[in-house]
């Protein structure tokens, strides 16, 4: 981490800026350095009835992360209604004019950092597994994944949906089988890519778990058929008949499984259950709370974590 780094992590940590209206004071106060250059005046930074820091709202803040690529909502007061976002606005104003009287305030640079501690704050934010007695087994696991999805969508950089439904097949594999039984790496390991057989090898079984198949997959299990393993493909229902396509391109598709993630996760948790409907939540808890061992143990994204909600 350089100098410049160092002093704002340092002010961040000294002032506690890591709720959702804080960062968008920095956001913003940064985004008026950029326009109107430094030093900056603090006073002329306020509304004129005073309360307010100039600028400050959702729309402000949305448009400085859509700059970024981010179209996720960090405030939808935009920070206006956060304590202290005056006393925040002219301690940073302080800070960035200290920089720049030691000609170290890099604007582009500051901004970026922000905007990264917002991308923070948005991965720290983990996923919902709605259980919902009313809907199926499949869709909430489907549900979950569409979180994912979505996510990737607004905050680019980490491939949510595959990381999730690696961790969550391989929880239902150690559920199933017991924790000795199964091998579990971080997704950012992936077997496509790697020495590894697959995903995760049970007996003779290779299983690849991917929500997006691909010809190196195939290759994969053409390599696994060829050391006399079977291929298994776990993957999104909407990926399903391009993985199909894709066996039959390379020939294999006799020879290689592939189910889709949301019944190959919810038929375990209907036989766990013993079909009961009074057990199926507890069985979702266990197969959440082995999910987030996994993630604890493997992966350095606490935005990963799944909770269990109504």
């Amino acid at each position: 981490m350089g100098k410049l780094e160092n002093r704002l992590e340092q002010f961040r940590a000294e002032n506690s800026i890591t709720s959702k209206g804080a960062l968008a004071v920095m956001l913003v106060v940064t985004r008026h350095a950029k326009e109107r250059g430094l030093p900056l005046n603090a006073s002329e930074l306020k509304t004129k009835e005073g309360g307010q820091v100039l600028g400050l709202g959702k729309a402000a803040v949305q448009t400085i992360l859509a700059d970024y690529g981010i179209s996720r909502v960090l405030a939808e007061e935009g920070g206006r209604t956060s304590r202290g976002s005056i006393g925040n606005m002219e301690r940073y104003v302080a800070l960035l004019n200290e920089l720049d009287a030691e000609g170290a305030a890099d604007v582009d640079a500051i901004e970026t950092w922000w905007i990264n501690r917002a991308k923070e704050y948005f991965s720290g934010k983990g996923f919902t597994l709605a259980f919902d007695a009313s809907k199926s087994l499949r869709f909430m696991v489907d549900d979950l994944l569409a979180q994912a999805v979505k996510r990737q969508r607004e905050t680019t950089g980490t491939m949510y949906a595959g990381a999730i439904l690696q961790h969550l097949v391989g929880a239902k594999l150690a559920l199933m089988l017991g924790d000795a039984a199964v091998k579990h790496h971080g997704f950012s390991v992936a077997d496509t890519s790697s020495n590894r057989d697959g995903d995760f090898v049970i007996e003779d079984v290779a299983i690849h778990v991917t929500t997006a198949p691909s010809d190196g997959l195939m290759a994969k299990c053409l390599d696994n058929l060829n050391s006399g393993l079977r291929p298994l493909i776990v993957t999104t229902a909407q990926s399903v008949a391009g993985a199909q396509s894709l066996a039959e391109i390379k020939g294999i598709s006799q020879r290689v499984d592939i189910i889709e993630a949301g019944q190959f996760i919810a038929t375990n948790l209907y036989e766990w259950s013993r079909f009961k409907a009074a057990n199926r939540k507890v069985t979702a808890e266990k197969l959440v709370e082995k999910y987030n061992e996994i993630i604890v143990a493997h992966e350095t994204d606490p935005g990963l974590r799944v909770a269990l909600g109504k």
